[in-house]
């Protein structure tokens, strides 16, 4: 039997340890982008939840690419709120330079309220 045979549909098939056939199907080629921590939060999602959409984003070469998006979106929705947030609490340089602990201390709840924010709104949606 020949290792590699051509299908009549186009396919081409190698010979496999079992005697069987099986088609030479690849993935398209994926451009590599950088992903942060919102972009692995996002594709732990879909493994687990939208698992539809996790394979036709992987299947269309364009899951890595999604997952950069997602990493982008959130970190800029991260700063605009933590800009607005603490306007509305009166976290300024001042309160900073007055009490530092208490600065911390609201700052991190800043980042907390608007971590889940966006946590919400874009990496479960």
């Amino acid at each position: 039997m020949k290792k590699h045979i051509m299908g009549e549909n186009g396919i081409s098939y190698t010979l496999g340890e079992d005697g069987l056939y099986y088609p030479d199907l690849y993935l398209p080629e994926e451009t590599e982008y950088p992903i942060g921590k919102y972009g692995m939060l996002r594709k732990t999602y879909l493994q687990e939840h939208r698992k539809g959409l996790y394979l036709e984003l992987v299947l269309a070469g364009k899951l890595n690419e999604h997952l950069h998006q997602i990493d982008e979106e959130c970190d800029q929705m991260m700063d605009r709120l933590v800009e607005q947030m603490k306007g509305a609490h009166g976290v300024t340089e001042e309160l900073k330079m007055q009490d530092q602990m208490v600065w911390v201390g609201r700052m991190n709840n800043i980042r907390a309220c608007a971590e889940e924010i966006v946590l919400e709104k874009i990496v479960y949606e």
